[in-house]
């Protein structure tokens, strides 16, 4: 079993920033790809960027040149920096971790986190 555990959210004005991390733990040999996902009131889950183990990373168009996502895949932990935060970014935000192999025989799986709340006030 793997844990995913989410920090780093909060209440923020319009303009400012933060920082969330995410820290898997547990039996794992790899993770194919970890990401962020938000998702708003009355909104479905939306990809906010995502980033492979060997650094590609990929981002939706609402924060791009924003947000940065990077990985240290030595801690199984991946990052999400958001700038120039705006009230439309307000949402809870989860953490994925894809194809996460627990050995070389062992089918992939996908986990996520409990998700952190990131509010924006304008």
């Amino acid at each position: 079993q793997v844990q995913l555990v989410e920090s780093g959210g909060g209440l923020v004005q319009a303009g400012g920033s933060l920082r969330l991390s995410c820290a898997a733990s547990g039996r794992i040999f790899s993770i194919n790809a970890m990401g962020w996902y938000r998702q708003a009131p009355g909104k479905q889950r939306e990809l906010v960027a995502a980033i492979t183990d060997r650094g590609i990373t990929n981002y939706a168009d609402s924060v791009k040149d924003r947000f940065t996502i990077s990985r240290d895949n030595a801690k199984n932990t991946v990052y999400l920096q958001m700038n120039s935060l705006k009230p439309e970014d307000t949402a809870v935000y989860y953490c994925n971790a894809e194809r996460v192999l627990a050995s070389l025989s062992s089918i992939p799986r996908d986990y996520w986190g409990q998700g952190t709340q990131v509010t924006v006030s304008s």
